[in-house]
């Protein structure tokens, strides 16, 4: 019965933060079946994305900015792929079309992207109007 219970409360927050809208951001595609390894964390300085790119070069890879819509893509080319030879075929470097509404509280149009050991490191900073402040009392 507690088990039950546990997979309900999972499904009602799931239920719950779909309509929720004044998050950090909201994934709104996903093209492929199964998820493209990624993490996704921000702090006081702003929001930063992790994705996993093995075997791709940042030519490879494509950013767009639509309104407050983050997409990272990447086509794979439709040329045959030679499998002989292989004992196991475990590397899936398969097309991904991966899209994020992110808050107004970041500010895309600063977003800084870096390649380094097929790891894409996305950055988006926190406008400055948003950080926290200080107030001086009189």
């Amino acid at each position: 019965m507690s088990t039950l219970f546990h997979e309900q409360s999972k499904f009602d927050l799931l239920f719950r933060n779909l309509f929720k809208a004044d998050g950090v951001f909201q994934p709104t595609t996903f093209e492929n079946k199964q998820p493209h390894p990624l993490d996704i964390f921000y702090d006081d300085e702003g929001l930063h994305f992790e994705v996993a790119c093995t075997g791709l070069t940042k030519k490879d890879l494509r950013l767009e900015i639509d309104g407050d819509l983050l997409k990272i893509i990447y086509d794979k080319p439709t040329e045959e792929e030679d499998y002989s030879g292989y004992i196991y075929k475990g590397l899936a470097k398969r097309s991904f079309n991966l899209g994020y509404k992110v808050a107004a509280k970041f500010e895309l149009e600063k977003l800084e992207a870096e390649m380094k050991n097929g790891l894409l490191h996305l950055f988006i900073p926190i406008a400055e109007s948003k950080k926290p402040q200080s107030i001086k009392i009189k």
